[in-house]
């Protein structure tokens, strides 16, 4: 196992100061990228963790971050702020746009070899990132089948992978069927998994605030989720590369 070394980053985005959770390699060689995107209720060990998972397999990783350092434990606050900003995609690209620039200022990260993964909210951030040009080499989500304006899924350069809950109501079958509709007319790389028996969330371990109706934990298809985005991750940006 390789050992991984972290830091945290501050950046400004979305008139905040974010607080991010860069996490890389032992070695000195520079290595591609990984952006991770947070759940609406903004970055948690859960995130930090992962980024140090995908280190740990030799990708530079950085959490970023949706609120300005903090975690929104209410979810009527989290709402009243994620709201907003899913409804308004340039702010959703502002936020991504700003914590690339992070992880392509990192030494260590090969800013051509870059691959964007969130979940809910910050997976929403990464399919902007793609509908707004970026080259990318790979998009995945969890939980995150939100459409974009018109005609800009044309402009996605890499594979889309999304995956969500069958039982998901914020991310119902209409809405994953809207989705896909747009990804196959603008001609992307696109797949997505059904996680049967799923709800919202169903990757992120259980926590000790209230959460909206509708989110659950689901391990046996957390694992599974985390599985297929390092699939995703070998396929498209290999370490080796």
């Amino acid at each position: 196992m390789t050992t991984v070394t972290t830091r945290t980053v501050e950046y400004p985005a979305d008139n905040l100061t974010m607080i991010g959770h860069l996490a890389l390699p032992a070695d000195a060689e520079r290595r591609p990228a990984v952006l991770i995107g947070p759940e609406g209720m903004g970055l948690s060990d859960v995130e930090r963790r992962r980024a140090e998972a995908l280190a740990e397999l030799g990708y530079v990783a950085l959490a970023f971050d949706l609120h300005g350092g903090r975690y929104l434990e209410d979810p009527e606050e989290m709402l009243a702020r994620c709201m907003p900003l899913l409804a308004d995609p340039d702010r959703m690209r502002g936020i991504g746009h700003a914590a690339l620039n992070v992880l392509r200022a990192e030494s260590r990260a090969d800013p051509d070899r870059i691959a964007a993964v969130g979940y809910g909210t910050g997976g929403a951030v990464a399919l902007e990132l793609g509908r707004d040009g970026v080259d990318l080499r790979a998009i995945g989500t969890v939980n995150a089948t939100t459409t974009g304006r018109p005609g800009e899924a044309a402009r996605i350069r890499c594979p889309v992978w999304a995956g969500v809950g069958s039982e998901d109501p914020i991310m119902p079958p209409a809405q994953r069927e809207a989705f896909t509709t747009e990804m196959q007319a603008a001609g992307v790389d696109w797949r997505l998994v059904v996680y049967g028996g799923a709800l919202h969330a169903f990757h992120h371990p259980p926590v000790d605030h209230t959460v909206p109706p509708g989110v659950g934990y689901h391990p046996r298809h957390a694992q599974r989720a985390w599985r297929d985005i390092v699939a995703l991750l070998a396929e498209c940006l290999p370490v080796t590369d």
